[in-house]
């Protein structure tokens, strides 16, 4: 894969995050957070990085995130490097086909603004596309939404944003209420909150929203 390619749009994504990325030195995207250096990132999408600049919870999870970034783009633009163009009927657009299977298409459209993603059914004679869940620059999201429609997945087996976020906020609730919980109960709801905090990064940012306005929900008409 192209290295500068991929550092520009490894450079998109981490902007969309919240992240600062440096020009590109010996090879490494250097980042950093909160104005401060973080780590290092390579053509191969691996993550360097100094103790002393991870050295407290927050930080730690900002290095998290950033080598989930680097491995997802990664493997988006490797496939995207591979894939044929998507042919089908009033589909105009340099649209690239990622994966078809069993009438459902997961197909990626480079912009200058970065990859955007979306997924579509196949008509019956295969010639026309259907049905479009657009995704933007979110690959994850379009992933399983194709899994889906493909049938490779089943939707009750998916928790959507809201549901991780009450999920989340209800494992905050149990390790606060002073109940009289195991080490392997304590170390099992923490690890659910971790691998909430991976899947959904503004978990944390959509609680204390939800704490700050408390009545919002509860002021919006009922939708018939």
């Amino acid at each position: 894969m192209d290295r500068k390619q991929y550092f520009e749009e490894l450079h998109i994504a981490l902007t969309r995050e919240g992240f600062t990325s440096q020009p590109e030195q010996d090879e490494l995207l250097p980042v950093e957070w909160d104005g401060l250096p973080l780590c290092r990132i390579t053509a191969d999408g691996g993550v360097r990085y100094w103790q002393e600049d991870v050295a407290t919870p927050e930080r730690e999870r900002a290095c998290e995130r950033a080598t989930d970034l680097a491995c997802t783009v990664r493997e988006y633009m490797t496939l995207l490097e591979q894939a044929p163009p998507l042919q089908a009927q009033s589909l105009t657009g340099d649209y690239r086909l990622l994966a078809d299977f069993n009438g459902a298409v997961l197909a990626a459209h480079p912009t200058r603004l970065g990859v955007q993603f979306v997924t579509w059914g196949w008509s019956f004679d295969r010639t026309g596309l259907n049905q479009g869940n657009y995704f933007q620059e979110n690959y994850v999201g379009a992933k399983q939404d194709f899994a889906i429609r493909a049938g490779l997945i089943s939707k009750q087996q998916i928790f959507n944003q809201e549901q991780l976020v009450e999920i989340y906020r209800c494992c905050s609730d149990t390790l606060d209420a002073g109940f009289d919980l195991t080490a392997e109960q304590e170390k099992c709801i923490r690890s659910v909150q971790e691998q909430i905090a991976i899947a959904a990064p503004d978990t944390l940012e959509r609680i204390r929203e939800q704490e700050q306005h408390p009545m919002e929900s509860y002021n919006q008409e009922p939708i018939l």
